[in-house]
């Protein structure tokens, strides 16, 4: 079954520092990247708050737990220029899902 995977966190850099980080970082969640079962992520930011993070949807629940406790994922956890991290792993309702338009299928 597919899984969401949403990360917030607090950043402590400016906004353009932050955006450039995830634009070099933004290959290794593209086709052929590093993060392996991952079928696509949106990337969040509220500059007001200083939070952002991600939404992510894995082809499954293996793939999620590969992730977060892979390079990538728990290198987020022990980064100085973040806080507060927080993790959520969600199922979905594909039949919700479907009369919504979502794009889990």
């Amino acid at each position: 079954m597919k899984k969401i995977l949403q990360v917030n966190f607090k950043f402590k850099v400016t906004r353009p520092e932050l955006e450039k980080a995830f634009l070099e970082a933004a290959p290794l969640f593209g086709p052929g990247g590093a993060v392996k079962g991952l079928l696509w992520k949106i990337w969040l930011m509220n500059e007001a708050e200083k939070s952002a993070g991600g939404i992510y949807l894995f082809k499954d629940d293996a793939s999620v737990e590969a992730y977060l406790k892979g390079k990538i994922g728990a290198g987020l956890k022990s980064n100085p220029a973040v806080s507060d991290v927080v993790v959520r792993i969600f199922d979905i309702l594909p039949e919700h899902t479907k009369i919504t338009r979502g794009p889990v299928d």
